[in-house]
């Protein structure tokens, strides 16, 4: 039920794609995700090449399954993205910009390009750049994310995209959000949050455990937070972070002056370097309120996509069903 076009454009059996989160390292949950099936992905951000190029190693070493690595402009690394070309991972996914030459450089080296769009002015920009898939983040989504909802954007985007694959993405943690995403006309699912609260994940497990307590109201915009992140080195659509509320969220809304960068963006870096950041800028989305539990990443794909596929055909029994007289 659930082999779609996008599969066999990516490569993979089933057509979920795990979120990259940038800097934290994700190695042993995107091998899981890949050898079930899906798409892992591995962030760069903040990370040396040869740091990266140790990932990359590891995740072959686990997997000979396709993968994807993610690049952003906040900021855009060239070293990081050529050592990418030159690993010539499955596909590239890319957000907060549309790089029409980034692409190019791309599909020259046989690469596919996941373009993230958070509006339909970003999914016609990455159309006519030659994106091969897009992902349609709604605004429910944990970090980088817009102001559309997922509800909305998709069919959206699926309406401009003719036979380029959408992805849904946002709001989506177990088989109700991808059979709607299915409804709505998406070929596949990326899931972030769901898969931030896996066994393999590596972040600390209190991380985890505020993920499996929150409810959709704790995950926040995280205004002001560009005093603490990473400039952007290219223009683009990039919406304001969401994240878990801490104690930094909440004093960057409302008194922003009393972070000083200089103190916090090393306490934040080095809390990243080891697996944290939930006492910081813990990006995660609203699907959080639908997290119950952690568990294997294989188990939690499995489960959604038979959650997903006894919806899918109780649906079609309803609509099949003869009309009351």
């Amino acid at each position: 039920m659930f082999y779609t076009p996008l599969c066999e454009l990516l490569g993979i059996e089933t057509p979920i794609i795990c979120a990259p989160f940038g800097p934290w390292d994700e190695v042993a949950l995107a091998a899981s995700i890949c050898t079930t099936g899906g798409l892992g992905s591995l962030g760069t951000a903040a990370r040396t090449v040869p740091e990266l190029r140790a990932q990359w190693s590891r995740l072959r070493e686990l997997t000979d399954r396709p993968y994807a690595v993610n690049h952003t402009t906040r900021p855009f690394d060239e070293e990081a993205f050529e050592a990418t070309l030159q690993d010539r991972p499955a596909a590239i996914s890319f957000h907060l910009a549309v790089p029409e030459d980034l692409i190019a450089r791309a599909h020259a080296s046989g690469i596919k390009w996941i373009q993230q769009v958070t509006d339909a002015r970003q999914a016609a920009q990455a159309l006519d750049a030659g994106a091969d898939v897009l992902i349609a983040q709604g605004g429910e989504a944990g970090g980088h994310s817009g102001d559309v909802s997922t509800m909305v954007l998709v069919p959206q985007v699926v309406d401009m995209a003719g036979d380029t694959p959408v992805v849904a993405a946002g709001g989506i943690a177990d088989g109700r959000g991808v059979a709607a995403a299915f409804a709505l006309g998406a070929q596949g699912v990326s899931m972030g949050t769901r898969f931030l609260a896996s066994t393999e994940m590596n972040i600390s497990d209190d991380w985890k455990q505020r993920i499996v307590r929150a409810d959709a109201v704790d995950a926040v915009k995280a205004l002001n937070s560009e005093r603490i992140l990473p400039p952007y080195s290219r223009p683009g659509s990039y919406g304001v972070p969401r994240a878990l509320r801490t104690r930094l969220v909440d004093t960057l809304r409302d008194h922003p002056e009393q972070v000083n960068p200089e103190d916090t963006v090393p306490l934040l870096m080095e809390a990243i370097k080891h697996g944290r950041g939930d006492e910081y800028l813990p990006f995660t989305g609203q699907s959080a309120a639908l997290v119950h539990d952690i568990l294997p990443a294989s188990d939690i794909l499995r489960g959604i996509l038979q959650e997903a596929e006894a919806i899918l055909a109780a649906t079609a029994g309803l609509a099949d069903s003869p009309a009351p007289k």
